[in-house]
């Protein structure tokens, strides 16, 4: 277990130390931190404290005595719920201000694993709770130099497959012949699959109106031709098939025809430029050396959208966290579903994605953004112009 690095994390935070807990193996983000297996069931509580300075020490229900074994430090035992309560008590002994997996608010629902009860009962104790999300973010998000280069190998993997993605749409188009969304969602996992690339689910194909749907997913029974003078969105993520990957996530657009209708251009102008914001927020920020915060970066790319007239179409925050899930624990790029407070720190990445969804149509731009000790960078291909299919 990495205590030393989790100790010395704890001095910015002001914490006096931070209370794992877990029942059933609902946090699994307790697992990973703490890098163990549990070395039996997980049908009873068990309580793991690392404190600022000096040993941990956990607590287990005497009938899964072998649970914590691979951790360091003194366990000790309960049955009862009143020896349960001490046992807490003397495992907190000392400390006033601990982290959980806890998120004031739901905040940052990601970090969210504690229930609500166990939060009172440790409060009960006169102990203050804080969140742990920044901590998460630490010691979850961050990438070795490994995952970086494995997410860069699937960029170009999956910007080569994008290519030829509108390539077949468009040959498909030209020729008259029949193509779905699901027809070319299939020939994107085929090509994911060639390429040694994995992926939990997807792509998004989506064309006119479905493109408003950020979350539109087309099936084999459920979805619409490609045709001539139609609007394709393609959304793409995913990772080397390795343990190491983790994942690349993009989303492009193209028009099927010689010249998109003025409003898809003028929409597209608009997402362009709010992406483009949003990512100069961050390199200038990093160059700068500043703090950066999640929230901050959404601002940017959001004040574009609400400029131009488009703001009740933006209903999504405008990045998310990556990593080894598309999804990652790390900062989201966010103040409109939460206000992210967390820092934007070093070696971690996030997407940088506006979209504005009318009831015609819907355009979202799709970049990932990487940020390491010298500065951040867009990790793969940006979209310039609509792609004439």
């Amino acid at each position: 277990m990495r205590l030393a690095e989790i100790q010395a994390a704890f001095t910015e935070e002001g914490l006096d130390g931070w209370l794992f807990f877990d029942h059933h193996r609902r946090d699994p983000l307790a697992y990973r931190v703490l890098q163990f297996t549990p070395g039996s069931m997980v049908t009873r509580r068990w309580f793991y404290f690392i404190p600022a300075t000096g040993e941990p020490r956990g607590l287990a229900h005497r009938i899964e005595a072998d649970t914590l074994r691979e951790l360091p430090g003194k366990t000790a035992f309960y049955a009862g719920w009143k020896e349960l309560v001490d046992g807490i008590r003397s495992l907190l002994s000392g400390a006033r201000r601990v982290a959980m997996q806890y998120s004031p608010n739901c905040a940052v629902p990601y970090v969210a694993m504690v229930d609500a009860g166990t939060v009172e009962l440790v409060r009960g104790l006169d102990v203050e709770v804080v969140t742990s999300a920044n901590l998460i973010q630490y010691f979850e998000s961050r990438w070795s130099a490994e995952q970086l280069e494995a997410h860069l190998e699937a960029g170009r993997r999956v910007d080569r497959i994008r290519a030829q993605t509108f390539r077949r749409i468009s040959e498909k188009v030209r020729a008259g012949e029949r193509i779905t969304e699901w027809q070319i969602q299939q020939f994107v996992l085929a090509r994911f699959r060639d390429e040694g690339l994995f992926t939990d689910h997807g792509p998004d194909v989506a064309v006119n109106a479905n493109a408003s749907n950020p979350h539109y997913e087309p099936k084999q029974d459920a979805c619409s031709e490609i045709r001539k003078g139609d609007f394709v969105l393609l959304d793409m993520w995913a990772k080397l098939d390795k343990p190491e990957g983790v994942y690349y996530d993009i989303t492009w657009t193209g028009y099927c025809g010689e010249q998109p209708p003025s409003e898809v251009e003028n929409v597209f102008g608009v997402v362009r430029e709010a992406r483009d914001r949003a990512v100069r927020r961050v390199v200038d920020a990093v160059a700068a050396k500043q703090i950066l915060r999640g929230y901050e970066v959404d601002d940017a790319a959001r004040a574009c959208v609400r400029e131009a007239g488009y703001a009740q179409y933006f209903f999504h925050r405008t990045g998310h966290s990556i990593g080894s899930e598309v999804h990652g624990t790390g900062a989201n790029m966010d103040n409109l579903e939460t206000h992210d407070e967390r820092k934007i720190i070093p070696w971690t990445c996030f997407s940088v994605e506006p979209g504005i969804y009318l009831p015609a149509f819907g355009i979202r731009s799709e970049v990932d953004v990487f940020v390491d000790d010298q500065g951040a960078r867009v990790t793969g291909e940006i979209q310039r112009s609509i792609v004439l299919l």
